[in-house]
């Protein structure tokens, strides 16, 4: 027996450290995410992108310069697909309606609906994905302050654009003034079409899908729904083709600044739960184990020493919870 021992608690010390230290660390992951503190932030961040949407409303000689600018760019490199779209989705109602309510609500559902299924069922990946999608929100607020842009839509109707919202808003909430509903489009900044964060929320959630969907239906879906979008956003005449290319862009940007933004988060909770004690406690969701006279459980148990009563190479038989904790105890000491 000792030369089976020796060998075995030689080999398999790091395979052994590994087990135990995953599941501990997805375990305290779990306990420090709440929906409690989660919801709030995704709303802040939510407010903050809608005021930065507005900073810039006033604009409107620079924003038309702008898109001028990308619609001339795009045709000189051949890349204007807006117009042909924008065509067929004013010709046929039956294709020009539903990409109207999928440009005005899809992003407010499939979004948060992604990361309520990542917070449930991948809490390890859930606040890398979450930081991923704040922080290009963050950088998305940077290009619609310094560079407004009109969308293909408000341009001269010279140009050759056809509002669709506004074509069909009969058939939806929405009134003449982007996906606003009727009698709040001047609650609404209407040049903030560079980059186009429909396509990159859009690229994120296909991402997630992509790499946390076990079904079939769901690869394709991560491909589907940011393809439609940015058909769907042009067709519009909500973005032009360089303001998906943008949306993309800022997804890659946030990606790559996520892990400094996750140690800049850590060190930040870090500082905070040390000048605040109780804080650090209920962020790790500790709390007391103690249940009588000295003895202590460990996760997932209500005896104490209930493990070592069980399977513990030293209890008897006949041995009580109580006595086997007591004499762990005393080996212990």
């Amino acid at each position: 027996m000792p030369q089976t021992d020796a060998p075995r608690t030689e080999a398999a010390p790091r395979a052994r450290s590994r087990r135990e230290t995953e599941p501990r660390t997805s375990a305290a992951e779990r306990a420090r995410l709440r929906w409690w503190t989660e919801v709030p932030l995704i709303l802040l961040v939510y407010a903050s992108y809608t005021a930065g949407r507005l900073l810039a409303r006033g604009d409107t000689d620079g924003a038309v310069g702008h898109g001028l600018s990308i619609l001339r760019i795009e045709k000189a490199l051949h890349l204007n697909a807006e117009h042909p779209l924008n065509r067929l989705f004013t010709r046929e109602a039956w294709l020009g309606v539903p990409a109207d309510f999928w440009y005005g609500s899809l992003h407010y559902l499939v979004t948060p609906a992604i990361l309520i299924w990542l917070f449930r069922s991948r809490t390890v990946r859930y606040r890398a994905a979450r930081t991923w999608l704040m922080t290009s929100t963050f950088i998305g607020l940077i290009g619609f302050t310094l560079l407004p842009t009109c969308p293909p839509r408000l341009l001269s109707p010279g140009h050759g654009f056809v509002d669709t919202m506004a074509q069909y808003s009969s058939y939806g909430w929405w009134g003449g003034e982007a996906s606003a509903p009727r009698g709040m489009g001047g609650m609404t900044n209407q040049y903030a079409a560079m980059p186009s964060l429909h396509v990159g929320w859009a690229l994120w959630c296909g991402v997630m899908l992509w790499r946390h969907g076990r079904t079939p239906a769901a690869k394709v879906a991560a491909v589907v729904y940011p393809l439609f979008t940015t058909i769907v956003v042009m067709g519009t005449a909500n973005h032009y083709f360089l303001d998906a290319v943008a949306g993309a862009a800022v997804m890659g940007a946030g990606l790559l600044l996520t892990p400094f933004v996750m140690r800049a988060a850590n060190r930040l909770r870090t500082l905070v739960e040390g000048r605040v004690p109780w804080l650090s406690g209920a962020s790790r969701g500790e709390g007391s184990t103690i249940v009588s006279a000295g003895c202590q459980t460990s996760p997932g148990e209500r005896i104490p020493r209930q493990r070592e009563s069980r399977s513990g190479p030293g209890a008897e038989q006949g041995a009580s919870p109580t006595d086997a904790g007591e004499s762990a105890a005393t080996a212990a000491r």
